[in-house]
């Protein structure tokens, strides 16, 4: 098994079909279904399913095309880093970043280190944390931006920066409130969450004896501004996701129980290469932390 029958075995995967593969391949049909035959027989089944029109993986087949994937795609970067490496350029960042980071924080940071690294280009991969996570494992990304809290096994966690949580919706939510709204109000508002801080908000509302009932849950810090913005409901988010909001009429409050907070971090695998152009970005962090510390 080596990579170009892994890579033949893919094209057949992604083109529905053998004659399709082949075509893209440049080469006909006859040696691509021979190759297919040796990569099943030395896989000791069979990998797919072959009908009039198309072929279907089985479940042997999907994972090897999980597997493949991610080999061929591993073996692209190495060759890319060797080929920087013999040019003596920058490199290429591989950076993974969580939503709620990407759209605020990131870009004041992304801005600062271009300047002092011009050099360098980068492959930003945005999704929530346990996304980032996975790709990490897999090694298509080096670094990633997330927010805790996070399973930290297997990886090496850098804190970056901890700001606290806010509220924020409409101003017809916060009559007569001014600066702060306690957790007791809060209870009170139709409250939209991203549904990985239920557990940290059912903790703090427990703690006051009250119940956690949210309006809405999902899946993205952005969705919940964006909800919040058009006046749906009160928002709970971290201070960094202020400059969201776009509405003039959306109002943000701190919570009055300071535990609420959020940290945001940089992990990379504990033992995973890292580029230099992932140490240069980790060293520009860690100077952008002790700045503001």
């Amino acid at each position: 098994m080596d990579l170009k029958q892994l890579t033949y075995f893919t094209t057949v995967v992604d083109e529905g079909t053998i004659s399709a593969a082949a075509k893209k391949l440049h080469m006909t049909q006859p040696p691509l279904s021979t190759q297919l035959k040796l990569l099943e027989e030395e896989a000791g089944c069979l990998l797919f399913e072959r009908g009039p029109r198309s072929i279907r993986l089985t479940d042997a087949g999907r994972m090897m095309y999980e597997r493949a994937v991610t080999l061929l795609h591993m073996s692209s970067l190495i060759k890319e880093e060797l080929e920087e490496y013999r040019l003596g350029s920058h490199g290429t960042l591989r950076l993974g970043v969580v939503s709620s980071v990407g759209s605020t924080l990131f870009c004041r940071w992304f801005r600062e280190f271009h300047e002092a690294h011009p050099g360098i280009r980068f492959e930003i991969s945005e999704a929530n944390t346990y996304q980032l996570l996975e790709n990490l494992q897999d090694g298509f990304i080096e670094l990633a931006i997330v927010r805790t809290p996070f399973p930290a096994g297997g990886f090496t966690s850098i804190p970056i920066k901890e700001e606290p949580i806010l509220t924020a919706g409409h101003r017809k939510y916060f009559e007569g409130l001014e600066g702060t709204i306690s957790l007791e109000e809060l209870a009170r508002r139709p409250l939209i969450l991203y549904r990985r801080w239920e557990p940290v908000l059912e903790e703090a509302f427990g703690r006051a004896g009250l119940k956690l009932l949210p309006f809405c849950k999902n899946d993205s810090a952005n969705t919940t501004a964006f909800w919040a913005d058009a006046g749906l409901g009160v928002g709970i988010l971290p201070a960094s996701s202020a400059p969201l909001f776009r509405n003039p009429e959306t109002v943000c409050l701190s919570i009055g129980d300071g535990s609420l907070v959020s940290a945001i971090s940089l992990i990379h695998g504990r033992n995973s290469y890292l580029s230099r152009a992932a140490r240069a970005f980790m060293e520009y962090l860690q100077e952008e932390k002790n700045r503001e510390e």
